[in-house]
């Protein structure tokens, strides 16, 4: 006779695991009922342990081989290692047990996105709308899917229709945020996220994509007032702190961006960008010791961030340590050759240190990549200049 279990319960999930790793310890066979399998399995998910979570399954099909849930766990984690064929197969023993489910369908058709079969993935999604519980879901899949071909349009009319079951949806937020900015729809943007806060005053995530919204339209003081609202709200949302940051910076409030990109260290790790933007405050503040400080900490978490290695270089150059910048432009431009603004920097340096022959080689290169920068044409013409090369 089965026992009642409370599968809500982790100490009950517990358990559950202890009893099935003891089994695969002593090699022997265990019986666990379908909810104890489920469970077992969610918490090797919980804790991306997918390969446990695999092997808990092939014993629970062995055991319970009619329960089609078991082979639809299979396939998505299939698919998310991207075991396609494989999880195609799960999906069609799935399928024999259960013809009407709709996460077959839905699962299905985000492999055929993946594997680039749009049209077949279309079909699919749209046959899952017609008896499913979690539309909002599968409009979010529509929406990725017109995304993977560049139909920004359908993407965003999708991802408005998850926002209605669930206006918080924090990926469907960002995702539409992008589709607005790729098909440069600022205004329609913020007139959305405002609608938005009007159904639902206290989503942060809204007022943070609001926020967003006011900074691409250079309404830096509006943007600051939507990331404090969101902030208000949720005191350790840590990216509103990070954008409100950006915000002071652009307004040349340079002293109070610091402070508030720091207060990103309560709630969070601390991580390159904000070491680096924080190195740029002291940089524009003439605090180049104090600026050379935050991008060296910036590179020791993230050796392939140019603009740290890049700052390094400016604060040197502000020493008038020209042979020093210069090879730390160089480490930036090895991150990122064509940056313009890398080539200037080193055309510069080279000039300074009186290398005539390779400054004019990086000059040509910041012409070349940026061909409407006035400041690096008359610093390329003043060397000619100087060599009596008038014409």
């Amino acid at each position: 006779m089965e026992e009642e279990f409370d599968f809500e319960s982790p100490e009950e999930q517990k358990k559950f695991v202890s009893r099935f790793e003891e089994m695969i310890r002593n090699e022997d066979q265990y019986f666990f009922d379908a909810g104890m399998f489920e469970s077992i399995i969610d918490y090797y998910c919980d804790k991306n342990e997918p390969v446990k979570a695999l092997q808990v399954i092939d014993f629970a099909t062995s055991q319970h081989p009619y329960e089609a849930n078991f082979y639809i766990k299979k396939a998505q984690l299939l698919a998310n290692m991207r075991q396609f064929t494989s999880a195609l197969e799960s999906l069609d023993k799935a399928e024999i047990l259960e013809p009407q489910d709709s996460d077959i369908l839905l699962i299905k058709g985000t492999i055929y996105a993946s594997l680039g079969k749009y049209d077949d993935a279309e079909a699919l999604l749209h046959q899952s709308l017609q008896n499913a519980d979690n539309k909002e879901e599968i409009y979010y899949q529509l929406a990725t899917l017109y995304q993977l071909q560049m139909d920004y349009e359908k993407a965003k009319h999708y991802l408005k229709k998850a926002l209605r079951y669930n206006p918080s949806n924090p990926d469907a937020l960002s995702e539409l945020a992008f589709c607005f900015d790729m098909l440069d729809k600022g205004d329609e943007a913020l007139n959305f996220f405002k609608q938005l806060i009007d159904e639902d005053p206290y989503s942060y995530y809204c007022w943070y994509y609001l926020g967003n919204c006011y900074h691409r339209l250079n309404r830096f003081e509006e943007a600051i007032d939507a990331y404090d609202y969101a902030i208000l709200i949720n005191e350790s949302f840590s990216s509103a702190y990070f954008n409100k940051g950006n915000a002071l910076v652009n307004l040349e409030r340079y002293s109070e961006a610091i402070e508030v990109y720091k207060q990103t260290f309560e709630y969070e790790q601390p991580n390159a960008d904000t070491y680096c933007a924080i190195g740029e405050c002291y940089e524009k503040l003439d605090l180049m010791e104090t600026a050379r400080e935050y991008y060296k900490k910036a590179v020791k978490l993230d050796h392939e961030m140019a603009d740290a290695w890049f700052g390094i270089g400016v604060t040197l150059d502000f020493e008038e340590r020209y042979f020093e910048s210069l090879h730390f432009y160089k480490k930036a431009l090895e991150l990122d050759e064509e940056n313009p603004e890398y080539w200037f920097a080193i055309a510069d340096a080279r000039y300074k240190l009186g290398q005539i022959e390779e400054s004019e080689e990086a000059y040509r290169k910041v012409v070349e990549l940026n061909p409407t920068d006035i400041e690096a044409w008359l610093d390329f013409s003043s060397i000619y200049f100087e060599q009596h090369k008038i014409e």
